[in-house]
């Protein structure tokens, strides 16, 4: 039986106004004035950050003698260690640390509270240190990162068709 106070899944206010975002001079979408102003801000900044970017590659590529050519792949480089790791070892060590920060404990305390489930303080750091995992070591992190062990595979093993 639903419940009487159930918020609708779809809702529609015909008050809300909607204002168009451009790129260039085209329009690319339409926000209400409040979001369309932090995505403007936050595209703008990551452009401004970009360039940044690109600048102190150049100037290190200038240092070192490259070729300039070489500046934008440098970026890249640069851009994809940036990136939050989405398989493998680099992005259990990432939950990992989202999960002490969701227990808000030390170090110290995260060290305890993984030993209790099985996983060794220097098993801890070796995954933060990026080396591989072991299959035994697949049910305590599960039960400390709280999914089952075949969403922690699939974090670990990622999409075997990504690069």
């Amino acid at each position: 039986m639903a419940r009487i106070n159930q918020p609708q899944s779809w809702t529609f206010n015909p008050t809300d106004l909607y204002g168009p975002i451009f790129y260039e001079g085209q329009i690319v979408g339409y926000c209400t004035p409040t979001v369309a102003t932090r995505i403007i801000e936050t595209l703008n900044d990551d452009q401004k950050l970009r360039k940044a970017l690109w600048l102190a590659c150049r100037d290190l590529a200038a240092q070192i003698g490259e070729e300039s050519e070489d500046v934008d792949e440098l970026v890249e480089q640069y851009i994809a260690r940036a990136e939050r790791p989405r398989r493998g070892a680099g992005a259990i060590a990432l939950l990992l640390k989202e999960r002490q920060d969701q227990l808000d404990l030390t170090h110290e305390e995260f060290a305890k509270f993984c030993d209790t489930f099985r996983l060794s303080q220097a098993e801890l750091l070796d995954i933060y240190d990026g080396q591989e995992i072991e299959s035994q070591q697949l049910t305590p992190l599960s039960r400390i990162l709280g999914m089952t062990v075949d969403q922690l595979i699939e974090v670990w093993k990622g999409d075997e068709g990504e690069g």
